[in-house]
């Protein structure tokens, strides 16, 4: 995840509408056939996208943040589960993938009803399940515990919380990462002009008070995940950081001469047994987050031209994108571990196993905290859509909630302002830096979101929905097959949940609240 905003913010300019489920229905379209040439079977203007523009936009979505843990997941695991385990991740995340593009239409594959984002697919596929037959569902535990279960049209409200949830997590994490880059453009000027030899202690705190008050600022604004070029700069400053870092890498292994590392990854000895075991579940949910990017599948798949149908095109760019990503992975977290072998920190830019050249750090550092800017608004455009349209349908008459005025700052007339928009968005960005600030632990967060949005939205789901939509029998072999993968994928997503969350714990014992240093 990372400049996973760049498909979903692309996919949200060319049609205009909110994620998760909130499109706006165009009017028919009356006059010429070639009027009628101009626009798909559903009123929308005709859609242009490729097997190579598809390929682009996933590309871009998946490489981000998570890029920079995956060295310090490799060191737990060691050289042969660390690959190993990344390829399976690939192959889970490709096959669930192609089972969730077969989710596009409703029906029929070629003249079935679209569904335009994720959500949708859940709704018009499994909506007409009743909540009694989820929860009849024998691993279905891990999704019951939501709000909304066992009500009518259970497994979509479901979805749509567990998104939410995550996006809301998402935004945490993004303020870590972001205020541990700022303060590693400053560490690393600071051992640029003292040497590496000084500690050069300072706070994250100041940054991620920066950081909010930059965000308060920016979600004022209507519809900035909309902005057309922030796409662009979500994929510069992604392939910026991550080419930076796997350089880096090489670098060092090419100075050194060496590869470090061993097999079974970190010795024991600097870590008890015990922490040997919770940290390699997390790892598992470090590299989960990695390749938890199929929420925004659907909404790239509904930018692509037919014929041929949109299903086997996204399958030929899935198989593209998944294959490019999975090699640059393995090549960031392979050669971040053969440079600093158990030593490799949680974040590969920020954890100074690098020193020099300050200047190509500050650029990488610098352009992570950019990258997040963005995508922080990205990501909680949602939320605040979700909430204001719930209170504006509750007190439709307030002043308060639906007034609207021009902002009275020289240069930003056009810019609307609300009361309630003002008062709720910067309440929720103050909530997330807060809670950022009492938990600033970046592998540890990394791990949780991974663990908690791996399964439900890259593996359940998808499964769910593709035996529906293909009538797949009940204890015929694919079913049997798809539920023992589901299962297997539960069971990683818990032992990652269980390794981030020992993982907190255990940075509780020796942290003091706002008062972190580094």
């Amino acid at each position: 995840m990372g400049a996973e905003t760049t498909a979903t913010n692309h996919h949200h300019h060319l049609n205009r509408q909110a994620a998760f489920g909130v499109s706006i229905d165009m009017l028919p379209q009356s006059g010429s056939p070639t009027c009628f040439d101009s626009f798909d079977d559903d009123g929308r203007p005709r859609r242009t996208g490729t097997v190579w523009t598809t390929s682009a936009h996933i590309i871009t979505a998946i490489i981000g943040s998570g890029v920079l843990s995956l060295a310090w997941a490799i060191a737990q695991l060691g050289w042969i589960a660390g690959p190993a385990v990344m390829l399976l991740f690939s192959f889970a995340s490709y096959y669930t993938a192609s089972l969730l593009s077969d989710c596009y239409r409703t029906g029929d594959p070629i003249s079935g009803k679209r569904n335009y984002t994720y959500t949708d697919a859940v709704r018009s596929i499994l909506g007409n399940f009743s909540g009694s037959q989820f929860c009849s569902n024998f691993y279905a535990f891990f999704v019951q515990i939501l709000a909304y279960i066992c009500a009518g049209g259970a497994k979509a409200k479901a979805c749509g919380a567990v998104q939410y949830v995550n996006l809301f997590g998402v935004a945490i994490g993004y303020t870590i990462a972001a205020s541990i880059s700022m303060m590693a453009i400053e560490r690393s000027d600071c051992f640029h002009e003292k040497g590496d030899k000084n500690p050069c202690h300072t706070s994250s705190n100041p940054y991620m008070i920066m950081f909010g008050v930059m965000e308060i600022l920016l979600s004022q604004i209507p519809d900035f995940d909309q902005i057309w070029w922030l796409s662009i700069v979500a994929a510069v400053m992604s392939f910026t950081y991550s080419s930076i870092g796997l350089g880096l890498g090489i670098a060092k292994v090419a100075e050194t001469g060496t590869f470090m590392g061993s097999l079974t990854g970190i010795s024991i000895g600097p870590i008890t047994e015990t922490q040997k075991i919770w940290r390699s579940f997390q790892a598992l949910g470090n590299i989960a987050f990695a390749y938890s990017f199929s929420v925004i599948l659907i909404e790239i798949q509904d930018t692509l031209r037919s014929p041929p149908a949109e299903a086997k095109t996204m399958k030929k760019a899935t198989l593209l994108s998944t294959g490019v990503t999975t090699t640059f992975y393995m090549l960031c977290g392979c050669m971040g571990y053969a440079a600093f072998g158990d030593l490799s920190p949680g974040n590969l830019l920020t954890g100074f196993g690098f020193y020099n050249p300050f200047w190509l750090l500050d650029i990488a550092n610098a352009a992570i905290v950019i990258h997040l800017v963005g995508a922080y608004q990205v990501f909680t455009q949602p939320i605040f859509a979700f909430i204001e349209k719930w209170v504006r349908s509750r007190w439709p008459h307030s002043d308060f909630i639906a007034k609207e005025f021009n902002a009275p700052f020289p240069g930003l007339r056009g810019l609307k302002l609300n009361p309630f928009r003002m008062v709720w968005r910067s309440a929720f960005v103050v909530l997330t830096t807060v809670i950022s600030m009492l938990l600033p632990f970046f592998n540890d967060v990394v791990g949780i979101l991974g663990a908690f949005g791996f399964w439900p939205l890259t593996v359940y789901f998808p499964i769910e929905m593709y035996m529906v939509q293909k009538r797949i029998e009940k204890w015929s072999t694919r079913w049997v097959c798809l539920q023992m993968l589901s299962m297997a994928c539960l069971t990683i997503s818990l032992m990652a949940a269980a390794g981030s969350i020992a993982g907190v714990v255990l940075d509780l014992k020796v942290y003091m609240p706002f008062k972190t240093t580094y």
